[in-house]
């Protein structure tokens, strides 16, 4: 039983009997955590985090009428779910071993076997999108898993009865995206149409009061007294709005602003916001007015070693369990990282005899490689920006750490390339650094005659 499955089952045993901090240890002790190891992660003492999973322990004994302890809570809990046909709020995973295996375009379908949680991402996300008026930010590059991540928690939201709207800033026209009410407009009938009420913006929009308050007004009295159940709204690659600045900078701060209603509103306490992005926001915002410094902040690491296996094992390449072939497997990260869209990719290749994991490493660079397609957004995002060329170039030449001017160290993660520790970057994997540099003394861009 996966550790979010646990969690649901513990909300039906003990329901609105626990504390954050209860779920935490719980999930903890799950992952097979001692309480030595959750006390250094959380800043707790020892003693007071075993006295928390004591308490949670004897509850849980009253409940099922026998003794329940660290040791055997996941035999226990896994014994009463088959017992009583218990079900987790996401839906049954099919078979691990598939015949086929769905070839990685967009995120991970609902019921795959091929969703790898990262815990205890998951049952962060999952607890916190059932609290009232709560903020998430699902942070990270392109490839990392976010809307994957996200269509779960929208899953899950309905499983506890909750309305859902799901928004993506990649499907809205730029036209719209260079004005404030035309953007407002939008937003306010696409969260109508999935709530299944019919807009009447004109009934509540007026010029005179403006658009930001016309849309609260529509939203407060019109919308949100029409659904009467919680509502979990989704705003996908949020980073969209950043390069359009007149809507960003208004947008942005009235979005903080309800968010920030839920304090003293019923109403907006019933509203549940995710963001998703791909990096830190880069528009200027005072502290009071950013949605990105508030919340509960979710980045999205990559696949360690052990993750890349198992999914591995679930594409059928049972043989990477083993040495020498683990070395290669391990090779292949050091190659492409182990961001989780690139590692789909190279397994699903793999499983489906297409390559030999030495061609898939010798050729991931190039035109013919697997990552042809990827490697050419990775170029078109960047193409227009002779600033965010020389900085890249510069960063693989130095083959090391170095600091970067804020904005384009941004923008330069936002698109994937990099990563960020500090104040200092490095290129995200040895692919990128393949692809724009030939290791002579011409690059990518001076090839393309840019």
């Amino acid at each position: 039983m996966y550790t979010e499955e646990a969690l649901a089952l513990l909300d039906q045993l003990l329901p609105g009997t626990l504390s954050n901090l209860q779920e935490t240890v719980f999930c903890q002790v799950w992952e097979d955590k001692t309480y030595a190891e959750i006390a250094d992660e959380y800043s707790y003492e020892h003693s007071y985090i075993r006295d928390v999973g004591f308490r949670l322990w004897q509850a849980l004994s009253k409940t099922l009428g026998e003794k329940v302890s660290k040791s055997n809570v996941k035999a226990i809990l896994s014994r009463y779910a088959r017992s009583q046909a218990v079900t987790s709020s996401l839906p049954p995973t099919t078979s691990t071993s598939l015949p086929e295996v769905e070839y990685p375009n967009g995120p991970v379908p609902i019921n795959s076997p091929l969703y790898i949680e990262r815990p205890p991402i998951e049952v962060r996300a999952y607890t916190e999108i059932r609290k009232p008026g709560s903020l998430i930010r699902l942070k990270g590059p392109r490839q990392t898993g976010k809307t994957s991540l996200l269509k779960r928690m929208l899953y899950h939201a309905k499983s506890h009865s909750m309305a859902t709207v799901s928004l993506s800033f990649h499907r809205v026209d730029h036209a719209i995206l260079q004005d404030l009410d035309r953007f407002l407009r939008w937003f306010c009938t696409n969260v109508s149409y999935q709530l299944g009420i019919a807009p009447k913006l004109d009934d509540y929009w007026n010029s005179d009061i403006g658009s930001k308050v016309s849309c609260t007004l529509y939203l407060e009295e019109y919308l949100l007294i029409q659904v009467q159940t919680s509502i979990v709204i989704a705003l996908d690659e949020v980073n969209e709005l950043f390069q359009f600045s007149q809507v960003s900078a208004e947008f942005l701060p009235l979005l903080r602003s309800w968010y920030e209603d839920a304090r003293e509103s019923e109403s907006w306490r019933r509203v549940r916001w995710i963001l998703s992005h791909a990096t830190d926001i880069y528009v200027p915002l005072q502290l009071k007015q950013s949605p990105f410094n508030v919340g509960l902040s979710i980045p999205l690491p990559e696949f360690s070693v052990n993750q890349v296996r198992d999914l591995a094992h679930r594409h059928g390449l049972t043989e990477f369990g083993d040495e020498p072939n683990v070395c290669e497997l391990r090779h292949l990260v050091d190659v492409i990282g182990s961001r989780p869209g690139l590692v789909r990719l190279a397994l699903y290749h793999l499983s489906q005899k297409n390559a030999t994991i030495k061609e898939l490493i010798a050729n991931a660079h190039t035109q013919s490689g697997i990552y042809s397609d990827h490697l050419r957004h990775m170029l078109a995002a960047i193409y227009p920006h002779k600033d965010l060329q020389l900085a890249l170039l510069e960063l693989i030449e130095m083959d090391g750490p170095i600091e970067l001017p804020p904005i384009i160290a941004y923008r330069l993660e936002s698109i994937g390339l990099i990563k960020i520790e500090g104040n200092l970057a490095t290129i995200s994997c040895k692919l990128y650094s393949k692809f724009f540099w030939n290791g002579s003394q011409t690059n990518y861009f001076g090839k393309c005659q840019i």
